[in-house]
């Protein structure tokens, strides 16, 4: 080791001394930001030059933008001596605080995850955040240590030793890669939702820098001009069209952010690590005893262009992380359909992907049910319009008119699609179940990790003779449904998906064999 994080004889180690660096840095990008806006945001660019003290007053914010960044690294360097870490034969500890020490370990047979992440200055300085997990379904502090930052070979170091596991036995083995990115892939960044909120979210900021330096009026006349003479439809689509694109090319660019080098591979003892990331690098280890399943989810946008991308559905997975933005769960992004099933047997140790197999369909009734809601949705502002224009103006009928025109055929195509993804089976291992349209998701879930079923049915459900099927369990979202099911067809397959789980709490029919099973 290097003297930055050497350990001392009863094995306690330091984080690097680069910490101090690395605050002291970031305290000057804050600091300088906000110099900035102060001096062109809120005084127009003339602060400096107002009065006879117009030196002295310039001389404030550098001097005060000094102490904040020397104030910050001083606390740094007093967090950096007053922290230390362990990992021993039985624990990993780690004792922190400036004015409440806290001290905290956690088991080593119960660490499941141990997660790496390097922002760009990270990068530069050779280092990486640390986070070891528990795996547990909370989103408690206390099943996690985060070691920030280590050198980048100890951090690797503590992967390794943490997650040595004794080789996965049975199955369809394949170590070593998995899948890795193809650049290809990025051509459907643009059909994701992210785009056009993205241009929305670029829209509002120009608008509110604008209005920051006092120049809105001036950015909106310009606009204007831009468009003199042209009907408001056509400004509506003219911008409507300039803020898709620039959501198109912001999706892009946080595409080759996210999934830049990924790589999905299954390293000996069985832990799937998952490498991605352009200016912030990730590592995330996935313990394959801990996982239950996969979820194969088309959004419409991907389902469209024939894609998919693949979440591991694992215990653990939905505790708090430090980067909300970053799905820790995908374990291979948006992908062509026949790829993405090929990585989910893969990660399954099986021949062919259960998310591929023949699905048992749900009955009509299933699909009046959703016509019903999309009609009602659609409808309704079709009505509200309707009414508001026979009390104040025709205008707004016509608007009822138009909003019916588009809303009702596109409802009635979006409820039969829905009800076109409905289904469930079950193989040797697995049970699967599909819904939704908007988010199609095919969910292979472990028989084995099934803890409970929760059966629900409505009055109009029961008048239908249809059923809702939960399936508990302690991973991914920790239920996943199977809803409009036939009632005696959703009941028999909770109970043989799961043997012994439901059978006594049904009450079987005089047929042959007790069949069919009802409340």
């Amino acid at each position: 080791m290097t003297g930055r994080d050497a350990g001392t004889a009863d094995g306690w180690r330091r984080l690097d001394r680069r910490t101090v660096l690395v605050a002291a840095l970031v305290a000057a990008g804050v600091a300088g930001g906000v110099c900035v806006s102060l001096l062109l945001g809120l005084s127009g660019g003339t602060w400096a030059r107002q009065g006879p003290l117009r030196g002295a007053r310039a001389l404030l914010l550098p001097a005060g933008a000094l102490l904040f960044v020397l104030g910050a690294a001083a606390l740094e360097h007093i967090r950096w001596t007053r922290t230390r870490y362990r990992v021993g034969p039985e624990r990993a500890e780690l004792h922190t605080g400036v004015l409440l020490v806290k001290r905290r370990s956690l088991a080593r047979e119960r660490i499941r995850t141990v997660d790496l992440t390097a922002n760009p200055l990270l990068r530069v300085l050779g280092l990486v955040k640390v986070r070891m997990g528990t795996g547990e379904h909370t989103g408690a502090t206390g099943s996690t240590l985060e070691l920030r930052p280590v050198a980048r070979a100890e951090g690797e170091r503590l992967r390794r030793e943490l997650l040595d596991r004794p080789p996965a036995a049975g199955g369809t083995t394949r170590d070593g890669e998995l899948a890795v990115l193809d650049p290809r892939w990025i051509r459907y960044a643009p059909v994701s939702f992210v785009a056009p909120l993205l241009g929305g979210a670029a829209a509002g900021a120009v608008m509110q820098v604008s209005q920051w330096f006092g120049a809105q009026e001036e950015v909106i006349d310009w606009v204007g001009a831009r468009f003199t003479g042209t009907p408001v439809v056509g400004i509506v689509l003219t911008l409507a069209a300039l803020v898709l694109a620039a959501g198109v090319v912001g999706a892009l660019g946080l595409w080759v952010e996210m999934w830049w080098n990924h790589r999905l591979e299954r390293e000996p003892g069985g832990t799937l690590r998952v490498r991605r990331g352009l200016f912030t690098t990730r590592s995330i280890s996935v313990e394959e005893r801990r996982l239950r399943g996969v979820e194969l989810v088309e959004p419409l946008g991907f389902r469209l262009c024939g894609a998919a991308r693949v979440d591991a559905i694992a215990t653990g997975l939905t505790t708090a992380q430090e980067d909300r933005h970053t799905d820790h769960k995908t374990l291979l992004p948006p992908a062509p359909r026949p790829a993405a099933e090929r990585v989910a047997a893969l990660v399954l140790r099986e021949t062919t992907a259960p998310t591929g197999v023949p699905l048992t369909p749900h009955p009509r009734a299933a699909r009046a049910r959703r016509l019903r809601w999309a009609l009602s949705a659609a409808l309704a502002p079709v009505v509200v319009l309707a009414v508001l224009g026979a009390l104040l103006t025709d205008v707004l009928l016509y608007a009822a008119g138009a909003c019916a025109l588009v809303l009702v055929p596109l409802a009635v195509l979006l409820a039969l699609d829905a009800y076109r993804a409905l289904g469930h089976a079950t193989t040797p291992r697995h049970l699967v179940t599909r819904s939704g349209t908007v988010r199609r998701a095919t969910v292979a879930l472990d028989r084995g990790g099934v803890i409970g079923w929760t059966v629900r049915q409505s009055y109009v459900q029961r008048r239908a003779g249809l059923v809702t099927l939960t399936a508990t369990t302690a991973a991914g979202a920790g239920a996943y449904h199977v809803r409009d099911a036939g009632r005696d067809e959703g009941l028999t397959f909770a109970a043989a998906a799961v043997p012994g789980l439901l059978e006594p709490f049904l009450e079987r029919g005089p047929g042959p064999g007790g069949a069919p099973p009802g409340e």
